[in-house]
Protein backbone atom coordinates (compact mmCIF):
# COMPACT_ATOMS: atom_id res chain seq x y z
CA UNK A 1 0.00 0.00 0.00
CA UNK A 2 1.61 3.56 -1.24
CA UNK A 3 0.89 6.07 1.05
CA UNK A 4 2.24 9.41 0.44
CA UNK A 5 1.70 13.29 2.35
CA UNK A 6 3.58 16.37 1.82
CA UNK A 7 5.31 17.35 4.78
CA UNK A 8 5.45 21.15 3.47
CA UNK A 9 1.99 21.86 2.64
CA UNK A 10 -1.82 21.29 4.20
CA UNK A 11 -2.47 19.32 0.48
CA UNK A 12 -2.11 15.65 0.76
CA UNK A 13 -2.51 12.23 -1.35
CA UNK A 14 -5.34 10.06 -1.26
CA UNK A 15 -5.19 6.33 -2.17
CA UNK A 16 -8.48 4.93 -3.40
CA UNK A 17 -9.51 1.58 -2.91
CA UNK A 18 -10.39 -0.73 -5.66
CA UNK A 19 -14.05 -2.17 -3.60
CA UNK A 20 -16.36 -0.72 -0.87
CA UNK A 21 -16.89 -1.07 2.97
CA UNK A 22 -20.53 -2.23 3.98
CA UNK A 23 -21.47 -1.74 7.82
CA UNK A 24 -23.33 -4.93 9.43
CA UNK A 25 -26.10 -3.94 11.58
CA UNK A 26 -25.71 -4.56 15.70
CA UNK A 27 -25.80 -8.99 15.52
CA UNK A 28 -26.02 -9.11 11.70
CA UNK A 29 -22.45 -9.57 10.95
CA UNK A 30 -22.48 -13.29 9.69
CA UNK A 31 -25.75 -12.58 7.17
CA UNK A 32 -23.68 -9.17 5.60
CA UNK A 33 -20.77 -11.81 5.09
CA UNK A 34 -22.42 -14.48 3.55
CA UNK A 35 -23.47 -12.29 0.67
CA UNK A 36 -20.40 -10.76 -0.05
CA UNK A 37 -17.62 -11.40 -2.42
CA UNK A 38 -13.75 -10.54 -2.11
CA UNK A 39 -13.77 -9.62 1.32
CA UNK A 40 -9.94 -7.96 2.09
CA UNK A 41 -10.21 -6.88 5.54
CA UNK A 42 -12.75 -6.72 8.29
CA UNK A 43 -12.86 -4.16 11.15
CA UNK A 44 -15.65 -4.84 13.61
CA UNK A 45 -18.74 -4.54 12.26
CA UNK A 46 -16.89 -2.76 8.91
CA UNK A 47 -16.21 -5.46 5.75
CA UNK A 48 -13.91 -4.06 3.19
CA UNK A 49 -13.90 -5.81 -0.46
CA UNK A 50 -12.14 -5.46 -3.76
CA UNK A 51 -14.92 -5.76 -5.72
CA UNK A 52 -17.10 -3.05 -7.57
CA UNK A 53 -20.28 -2.37 -5.36
CA UNK A 54 -22.31 -5.07 -4.80
CA UNK A 55 -26.15 -5.76 -3.56
CA UNK A 56 -26.48 -5.94 -0.26
CA UNK A 57 -29.82 -6.73 1.59
CA UNK A 58 -27.41 -6.26 5.34
CA UNK A 59 -25.48 -4.12 5.39
CA UNK A 60 -26.57 -0.94 7.63
CA UNK A 61 -24.40 1.50 5.64
CA UNK A 62 -22.28 0.92 2.28
CA UNK A 63 -19.53 2.86 2.12
CA UNK A 64 -19.00 3.91 -1.70
CA UNK A 65 -15.27 3.84 -2.98
CA UNK A 66 -13.63 4.55 0.42
CA UNK A 67 -10.18 6.38 0.73
CA UNK A 68 -7.46 6.21 2.37
CA UNK A 69 -6.40 9.23 4.34
CA UNK A 70 -2.65 9.31 5.57
CA UNK A 71 -2.73 11.68 8.64
CA UNK A 72 0.13 13.58 11.11
CA UNK A 73 -2.13 14.23 14.18
CA UNK A 74 -5.77 15.00 15.13
CA UNK A 75 -5.44 18.55 13.68
CA UNK A 76 -4.34 17.10 10.19
CA UNK A 77 -7.21 14.38 10.22
CA UNK A 78 -10.20 16.79 10.63
CA UNK A 79 -8.33 19.25 8.42
CA UNK A 80 -8.30 16.72 5.46
CA UNK A 81 -11.91 15.44 6.20
CA UNK A 82 -12.90 19.17 5.57
CA UNK A 83 -11.17 19.44 2.06
CA UNK A 84 -13.02 17.07 1.12
CA UNK A 85 -16.58 17.87 2.30
CA UNK A 86 -18.34 19.57 5.38
CA UNK A 87 -20.40 16.41 6.78
CA UNK A 88 -18.72 13.35 8.18
CA UNK A 89 -19.90 11.01 10.92
CA UNK A 90 -17.58 8.39 12.90
CA UNK A 91 -17.97 4.63 12.82
CA UNK A 92 -15.60 3.79 16.34
CA UNK A 93 -13.99 0.59 16.44
CA UNK A 94 -11.11 1.71 17.59
CA UNK A 95 -8.99 4.11 19.29
CA UNK A 96 -12.23 5.75 20.63
CA UNK A 97 -10.35 8.81 22.11
CA UNK A 98 -8.30 9.48 19.56
CA UNK A 99 -11.49 8.93 17.03
CA UNK A 100 -13.76 11.67 19.46
CA UNK A 101 -10.71 14.02 19.50
CA UNK A 102 -10.89 14.08 15.15
CA UNK A 103 -15.12 14.22 15.25
CA UNK A 104 -15.16 17.10 17.72
CA UNK A 105 -12.93 19.02 15.24
CA UNK A 106 -15.40 18.56 12.33
CA UNK A 107 -18.47 20.52 11.83
CA UNK A 108 -21.36 19.72 14.06
CA UNK A 109 -23.71 17.07 12.84
CA UNK A 110 -27.05 16.27 14.33
CA UNK A 111 -27.79 13.42 16.15
CA UNK A 112 -30.82 14.17 17.35
CA UNK A 113 -33.98 11.59 16.61
CA UNK A 114 -36.67 13.10 13.93
CA UNK A 115 -40.04 13.87 13.96
CA UNK A 116 -42.19 11.92 11.64
CA UNK A 117 -43.66 12.28 8.92
CA UNK A 118 -40.91 14.20 7.60
CA UNK A 119 -38.63 13.79 4.50
CA UNK A 120 -34.58 12.84 5.52
CA UNK A 121 -32.27 15.36 5.50
CA UNK A 122 -31.10 16.40 2.37
CA UNK A 123 -27.46 16.39 2.79
CA UNK A 124 -24.65 14.03 1.81
CA UNK A 125 -23.06 12.37 5.12
CA UNK A 126 -19.60 10.71 5.00
CA UNK A 127 -18.33 8.67 6.84
CA UNK A 128 -14.47 7.65 8.38
CA UNK A 129 -12.61 5.58 10.73
CA UNK A 130 -9.56 5.03 11.94
CA UNK A 131 -7.87 2.48 10.92
CA UNK A 132 -4.45 3.13 13.35
CA UNK A 133 -3.50 6.44 14.92
CA UNK A 134 -2.39 7.54 11.37
CA UNK A 135 -4.66 6.13 8.89
CA UNK A 136 -8.13 7.22 8.02
CA UNK A 137 -10.23 5.42 5.89
CA UNK A 138 -13.46 7.56 4.63
CA UNK A 139 -15.77 7.08 2.32
CA UNK A 140 -18.02 10.84 1.17
CA UNK A 141 -20.46 9.05 -0.74
CA UNK A 142 -22.56 6.57 1.48
CA UNK A 143 -25.84 4.66 0.97
CA UNK A 144 -27.33 6.27 4.60
CA UNK A 145 -27.88 9.75 5.30
CA UNK A 146 -28.62 8.68 8.65
CA UNK A 147 -25.16 8.18 10.76
CA UNK A 148 -23.86 4.72 10.50
CA UNK A 149 -27.36 4.27 9.05
CA UNK A 150 -29.00 4.24 12.16
CA UNK A 151 -32.78 5.71 11.99
CA UNK A 152 -33.61 7.18 15.14
CA UNK A 153 -37.37 9.04 15.49
CA UNK A 154 -38.92 10.56 18.75
CA UNK A 155 -41.47 8.13 20.51
CA UNK A 156 -44.50 8.11 21.42
CA UNK A 157 -44.82 6.76 24.95
CA UNK A 158 -48.61 6.75 24.67
CA UNK A 159 -50.48 6.81 21.93
CA UNK A 160 -48.79 3.07 20.09
CA UNK A 161 -49.19 -0.08 21.91
CA UNK A 162 -45.42 -1.63 21.29
CA UNK A 163 -42.47 -0.15 19.91
CA UNK A 164 -43.22 -1.66 16.38
CA UNK A 165 -44.32 1.12 14.77
CA UNK A 166 -41.10 2.41 14.83
CA UNK A 167 -40.24 -0.22 11.89
CA UNK A 168 -43.20 1.11 9.83
CA UNK A 169 -41.95 5.07 10.29
CA UNK A 170 -38.48 4.10 8.41
CA UNK A 171 -40.27 1.85 5.39
CA UNK A 172 -42.33 4.64 4.65
CA UNK A 173 -39.54 7.63 5.10
CA UNK A 174 -37.48 4.85 3.48
CA UNK A 175 -39.96 4.12 0.17
CA UNK A 176 -40.55 8.21 0.12
CA UNK A 177 -44.27 7.99 0.13
CA UNK A 178 -47.45 8.16 2.57
CA UNK A 179 -50.29 6.50 2.73
CA UNK A 180 -52.97 9.79 2.17
CA UNK A 181 -56.41 10.41 3.97
CA UNK A 182 -58.99 8.56 2.43
CA UNK A 183 -56.47 5.27 1.53
CA UNK A 184 -57.80 2.10 2.53
CA UNK A 185 -55.25 0.06 3.66
CA UNK A 186 -54.70 -3.79 4.72
CA UNK A 187 -52.72 -4.34 7.91
CA UNK A 188 -51.47 -8.04 8.42
CA UNK A 189 -50.26 -9.00 11.61
CA UNK A 190 -51.65 -6.36 13.42
CA UNK A 191 -52.17 -6.63 16.70
CA UNK A 192 -51.70 -5.14 18.56
CA UNK A 193 -52.26 -2.43 16.58
CA UNK A 194 -48.79 0.09 16.33
CA UNK A 195 -48.84 -0.07 12.21
CA UNK A 196 -52.57 0.50 12.16
CA UNK A 197 -51.92 3.49 14.39
CA UNK A 198 -49.53 5.46 12.60
CA UNK A 199 -52.00 4.82 9.30
CA UNK A 200 -54.85 5.87 11.11
CA UNK A 201 -52.61 8.93 12.27
CA UNK A 202 -51.71 9.91 8.30
CA UNK A 203 -55.52 9.93 8.01
CA UNK A 204 -56.29 6.26 6.07
CA UNK A 205 -58.79 4.02 7.31
CA UNK A 206 -57.19 0.26 8.27
CA UNK A 207 -58.76 -2.79 8.14
CA UNK A 208 -56.38 -4.62 10.68
CA UNK A 209 -56.26 -8.79 10.10
CA UNK A 210 -54.52 -10.74 12.91
CA UNK A 211 -55.98 -13.70 15.07
CA UNK A 212 -54.84 -11.96 18.34
CA UNK A 213 -56.99 -8.77 18.87
CA UNK A 214 -55.82 -5.19 18.86
CA UNK A 215 -55.14 -3.01 22.21
CA UNK A 216 -58.48 -1.72 22.95
CA UNK A 217 -56.98 2.24 22.47
CA UNK A 218 -56.43 0.94 18.83
CA UNK A 219 -59.25 -0.42 18.19
CA UNK A 220 -62.05 2.22 19.24
CA UNK A 221 -59.81 4.55 17.16
CA UNK A 222 -61.58 5.97 14.46
CA UNK A 223 -61.26 4.29 10.37
CA UNK A 224 -59.26 1.66 12.22
CA UNK A 225 -61.15 -2.00 12.09
CA UNK A 226 -60.51 -5.48 12.66
CA UNK A 227 -61.26 -9.02 11.64
CA UNK A 228 -59.79 -11.42 13.54
CA UNK A 229 -58.71 -14.15 10.53
CA UNK A 230 -56.26 -16.37 8.74
CA UNK A 231 -54.20 -13.46 6.85
CA UNK A 232 -53.80 -15.89 4.15
CA UNK A 233 -57.43 -16.00 3.47
CA UNK A 234 -56.92 -12.36 1.98
CA UNK A 235 -56.35 -13.04 -1.74
CA UNK A 236 -57.12 -10.92 -4.05
CA UNK A 237 -60.10 -12.74 -5.46
CA UNK A 238 -61.94 -12.69 -1.82
CA UNK A 239 -60.83 -9.15 -0.92
CA UNK A 240 -62.51 -8.05 -4.17
CA UNK A 241 -65.92 -9.11 -3.17
CA UNK A 242 -66.32 -6.69 -0.46
CA UNK A 243 -63.93 -3.51 -2.06
CA UNK A 244 -63.71 -1.45 -4.29
CA UNK A 245 -60.09 -0.29 -3.87
CA UNK A 246 -56.67 -1.38 -2.03
CA UNK A 247 -54.78 1.22 -1.74
CA UNK A 248 -51.90 0.10 0.20
CA UNK A 249 -50.46 -3.99 2.15
CA UNK A 250 -48.78 -3.78 4.94
CA UNK A 251 -47.38 -7.05 6.24
CA UNK A 252 -46.02 -8.06 9.79
CA UNK A 253 -47.03 -11.72 10.06
CA UNK A 254 -44.87 -14.03 11.48
CA UNK A 255 -44.36 -17.20 8.58
CA UNK A 256 -41.67 -18.94 6.99
CA UNK A 257 -40.36 -16.57 3.91
CA UNK A 258 -41.63 -18.84 1.47
CA UNK A 259 -44.93 -18.53 2.71
CA UNK A 260 -45.19 -14.40 2.38
CA UNK A 261 -43.72 -14.78 -1.48
CA UNK A 262 -46.26 -17.10 -2.56
CA UNK A 263 -49.13 -15.00 -0.45
CA UNK A 264 -47.44 -11.46 -1.74
CA UNK A 265 -46.64 -13.00 -5.03
CA UNK A 266 -50.13 -12.89 -6.01
CA UNK A 267 -51.28 -9.26 -5.03
CA UNK A 268 -48.69 -7.92 -6.97
CA UNK A 269 -49.71 -9.78 -10.35
CA UNK A 270 -53.40 -8.95 -9.79
CA UNK A 271 -52.49 -5.70 -9.71
CA UNK A 272 -55.26 -4.39 -7.20
CA UNK A 273 -53.01 -2.67 -4.92
CA UNK A 274 -50.47 -0.61 -5.70
CA UNK A 275 -48.11 -0.19 -2.44
CA UNK A 276 -46.56 -2.63 -0.10
CA UNK A 277 -44.24 -2.68 2.50
CA UNK A 278 -43.77 -6.47 4.06
CA UNK A 279 -41.57 -8.07 6.42
CA UNK A 280 -39.79 -11.21 5.58
CA UNK A 281 -39.32 -12.82 8.90
CA UNK A 282 -36.52 -15.52 9.31
CA UNK A 283 -35.86 -18.00 11.75
CA UNK A 284 -32.78 -19.44 13.59
CA UNK A 285 -30.02 -20.03 10.34
CA UNK A 286 -32.43 -19.60 7.44
CA UNK A 287 -31.74 -20.30 3.80
CA UNK A 288 -31.68 -16.55 2.58
CA UNK A 289 -31.68 -17.21 -0.88
CA UNK A 290 -35.35 -16.53 -1.16
CA UNK A 291 -34.66 -12.42 -0.76
CA UNK A 292 -33.78 -13.11 -4.67
CA UNK A 293 -36.96 -13.46 -5.40
CA UNK A 294 -38.40 -10.36 -3.22
CA UNK A 295 -35.55 -8.54 -5.24
CA UNK A 296 -36.39 -9.77 -8.55
CA UNK A 297 -39.68 -8.28 -8.31
CA UNK A 298 -39.83 -5.48 -10.70
CA UNK A 299 -39.41 -1.78 -9.07
CA UNK A 300 -39.03 -3.17 -5.20
CA UNK A 301 -36.97 -2.46 -3.18
CA UNK A 302 -35.34 -4.87 -0.09
CA UNK A 303 -33.32 -3.64 2.88
CA UNK A 304 -32.54 -4.46 6.12
CA UNK A 305 -33.86 -1.24 8.30
CA UNK A 306 -32.66 -0.23 11.59
CA UNK A 307 -35.42 -1.37 13.50
CA UNK A 308 -35.39 -4.74 12.22
CA UNK A 309 -34.60 -7.34 13.95
CA UNK A 310 -33.67 -10.72 12.17
CA UNK A 311 -35.98 -9.86 9.16
CA UNK A 312 -35.95 -7.73 5.89
CA UNK A 313 -38.48 -5.15 4.29
CA UNK A 314 -39.65 -5.31 1.31
CA UNK A 315 -40.74 -2.44 0.03
CA UNK A 316 -43.16 -1.70 -3.72
CA UNK A 317 -44.88 1.57 -4.48
CA UNK A 318 -46.16 3.13 -7.63
CA UNK A 319 -47.38 6.21 -5.83
CA UNK A 320 -45.54 9.34 -4.66
CA UNK A 321 -45.86 12.53 -3.05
Amino acid sequence: MNLSTDENNSEFKTQETTGAAYLAAEGFFEQLKSELKGITKVHDRLILTDQPLQKSYWAQNIWQNPIIIPIKSIKDGAQKLKAIQRNWNLYSFQLHRRAKLIQESLPYVSCSPIQFPSPPPKGKLGSWTLLDSNIILASPECSSVFPNGEVHFIEDKEGPPNRAYLKLQEALMAIGTLPQPGDFCLDFGGSPGGWAWVLQKLGATVLSVDRSPLDPKIANLPRVQFEKKDAFSFVPSYVKKTSNKVDWIFWDVICYPEKTFEWISKWVESDFCKNFIVTIKFQGNNDYKISEHFSKIPGSKLVHLYQNKHELTWMLTKDTI
